[in-house]
């Protein structure tokens, strides 16, 4: 799936893998993370946000496993 640009001050972008329940994102510092196990409705909900840092925070980190894919030099 094609990145979703997002306006926030945390995120770039995000993408989701529905047949993978992969949930990608690449943060304004340039670090890119896959998320695993997410349901469909988490990214829903992270597009729906009013904040994204927020929703993040709160719904995806230090709840879903995660895997840095590269990041900022």
């Amino acid at each position: 799936m094609d990145p979703v640009p997002v306006d926030s001050t945390l995120l770039l972008c995000v993408a989701y893998f529905p047949e993978e329940h992969r949930l990608r994102l690449k943060f304004r510092s340039g670090e890119v993370y896959d998320y695993s196990d997410v349901p469909a409705q988490i990214y829903s909900g992270l597009l729906a946000a009013e904040s994204k840092g927020r929703y993040f925070n709160q719904h995806i980190r230090e709840v879903y496993p995660s895997h840095r894919l590269r990041g900022a030099t």
